[in-house]
């Protein structure tokens, strides 16, 4: 809130940091972090080297009282405190850290886990969905809300992982249970919307020249499952 002390937010000025570098998609300066938080330039390159060493596993002065990166010492940074640095106790460290680069500071996921986080993003994003996928994701996107047995009966085929592997990317959604089966209703997303550059499901194009072997989907009569 507009004049509150960042020191009496939860977390203090520490977590203050934090929530401005977890929306940040380039490196910031502590000029700029110091001006958004309201607080010295000095005082705030303490926090977030205190914040660096805090994800890389040190988290204090080991004693028990726990002493953090939120707040400061007899006035000053915490990691300008000698007891902080004489003491400090090893824990586990975060998969993510902090690191000060030429332009500022900014969050990145830690170099360890690289090949995690690359066969993540190749396998969940960048791989090209298949024909059995598109057809489902046309059957929801235009039967919707639907259930997964009148997709399998529009298909003549169980749609089960199919319908699992778009929920997974994104681009549908669960939206509720049929009335009379009980069954689980599925939609499109806002991120499906996205990626197709249409505002709604209603500016959706004509299905029959893009999908072969579906052309009567708009004329499917749900009343027969």
């Amino acid at each position: 809130m507009p004049g509150t002390d960042v020191h009496d937010l939860p977390g203090g000025a520490g977590a203050a940091l934090e929530a401005i570098l977890m929306v940040t998609d380039e490196p910031v300066s502590e000029s700029q972090l110091a001006a958004a938080v309201g607080l010295g330039v000095e005082e705030v390159g303490g926090l977030l080297l205190g914040l660096q060493r805090h994800y890389d596993g040190y988290t204090g002065r080991g004693d028990g009282t726990g002493v953090g990166v939120s707040g400061s010492v007899a006035g000053k940074p915490v990691v300008d405190s000698p007891e902080f640095a004489a003491g400090q106790t090893r824990v586990t460290p975060r998969g993510f850290e902090l690191r000060r680069v030429a332009c500022g500071w900014r969050i990145y996921s830690r170099s360890d886990f690289a090949h995690i986080v690359s066969r993540f993003v190749l396998d969940g994003q960048s791989a090209r969905l298949t024909q059995a996928a598109l057809e489902t994701l046309a059957v929801i996107a235009y039967r919707q809300p639907v259930s997964r047995a009148r997709v399998s009966a529009i298909r003549g085929v169980n749609v089960d992982s199919v319908v699992r592997t778009l929920a997974q990317r994104g681009l549908i959604e669960e939206t509720g249970t049929d009335a009379e089966s009980g069954a689980l209703l599925y939609r499109t997303t806002h991120y499906f919307l996205e990626r197709l550059g249409i505002a709604s499901a209603d500016e959706l194009p004509q299905l029959a020249p893009h999908l072969p072997g579906l052309e009567n989907l708009q004329d499917f009569d749900d009343s027969s499952y």
